[in-house]
């Protein structure tokens, strides 16, 4: 028993999620359909036992046109105790001469009550067959009581009710969600700032100190490198301390900002990458915050770099696409993505790598479309072919805002 309780909780059910949404999906529908099923049963039982009913009611009526015996009976304990389905009795002509359970127009004088009545006495003859008097020439038409009729529409106001709650506490239960996701982020990365920050500092002055040492001349290349690696990690420590916090977003060079990020990529990756920019338009300015935006482009190269297995060529293309919005393709030459995963790319935990945490590509989904109110999506995508992703920024400051606070991206 105890190990069957591990193996359930041992399930995955965030990585399932899709499964688990389409067998939530399933036992609702199971749910609803069985209890549409009983209350048509319901429906069904009580229909035929208001048509018993009515023919008891039918008998007594021939009954009573037939004899004087026990009269106040028969009308008091048969007749006059139908209280809730509607009838009209109609003579050999057609015409209605009692009727009960009929509802009128408050005030209805004689011409409108007829009316109603007529009105009435169709719908019942196309719902259900009269119930004739042998002994006497009279039709008996009836239709469902108010009652009949509530509960025969009553399942599914029910399911409507419960999808409304159940939508309303999904959205409510996925705000708190992504509430407590973004506390976690914000937590997490100003904390990773804060304990970068005294071993960056003791780097920094070690670094000075080798510079003015002896084996400055001797290790001037190494110390350089290290220097700028060390430049890198603060620039790392500022992007973390950005997370949680309103970045600022302003126009900047776009060839420049990923000219930078991958002329510091290129000595720190295998030499059998190709990495190249191409542009019509080197003065292109797109809305970012350029240490944040940097690092969507280099968490997306280095992912490229593993789906290359280190050999292979990535094209960074940047394109005007009009006068709201500049594209960034990224494509490379590694080994493909499936269709069904486009999307799952971006959630957290998804990985190819035996040792990958799955966040990077998470991390780039939410600084483009948080913090630059862009869009960022796996444009196309060949097995064994390789993979182009799509970043869409704004190029004015207005439309970066809109979409931050409203959700609008009009691409």
């Amino acid at each position: 028993m105890k190990n069957r309780f591990q193996d359930l909780t041992s399930i995955d059910f965030y990585q399932n999620r899709k499964q688990v949404k389409w067998l939530v999906v399933f036992v609702s529908l199971v749910i609803g359909v069985g209890s549409i099923w009983y209350t048509n049963r319901l429906v069904e039982e009580l229909r035929e036992r208001e048509r018993r009913q009515i023919e008891l009611l039918s008998s007594a009526l021939e009954y009573a046109s037939t004899t004087t015996d026990n009269l106040t009976f028969i009308n008091k304990e048969i007749i006059q105790q139908n209280y809730s389905i509607p009838i009209i009795m109609v003579d050999a002509s057609g015409d209605p001469f009692e009727y009960r359970n009929i509802s009128f127009k408050k005030n209805a004088d004689a011409k409108d009550s007829t009316k109603t009545l007529l009105s009435e006495l169709e719908e019942m003859k196309a719902e259900y067959e009269p119930i004739k008097l042998s002994e006497a020439d009279i039709r008996v038409f009836y239709r469902n009581s108010e009652l009949l009729t509530n509960l025969k529409y009553y399942p599914y106001i029910q399911l409507g009710v419960i999808l409304i709650f159940g939508v309303l506490a999904y959205t409510l239960f996925n705000q708190s969600k992504i509430a407590e996701q973004n506390r976690v982020w914000a937590g997490l990365t100003k904390e990773t700032a804060h304990q970068l920050g005294t071993p960056i500092a003791s780097l920094m002055a070690w670094i000075d100190y080798l510079r003015n040492s002896p084996v400055w001349e001797e290790n001037k290349e190494i110390i350089t490198e290290m220097d700028k690696d060390v430049v890198k990690l603060r620039m790392v420590t500022e992007r973390f301390s950005s997370i949680g916090s309103k970045p600022v977003i302003q126009a900047e060079n776009l060839y420049k900002s990923i000219e930078e990020t991958i002329n510091y990529l290129r000595p720190r990756i295998s030499t059998k990458v190709d990495l190249q920019i191409q542009t019509d338009a080197q003065d292109l300015e797109a809305m970012i915050n350029k240490p944040l935006f940097e690092w969507v482009i280099e968490n997306i190269c280095k992912n490229a770099v593993d789906a290359m297995k280190g050999k292979g060529k990535i094209t960074i293309e940047i394109l005007q696409d009009s006068d709201k919005f500049v594209l960034v393709d990224i494509k490379d030459t590694g080994k493909g993505i499936e269709k069904k995963n486009f999307k799952r790319v971006f959630n957290p935990g998804y990985s190819t790598r035996q040792r990958g945490w799955g966040l990077g590509l998470t991390l780039a989904k939410r600084i483009i479309e948080s913090y630059h109110g862009g869009r960022i999506f796996v444009r196309s995508s060949e097995l064994e072919q390789g993979t182009t992703f799509r970043i869409v920024l704004h190029s004015t400051l207005e439309g970066a805002e809109q979409f931050v606070t409203e959700g609008i991206l009009e691409y």
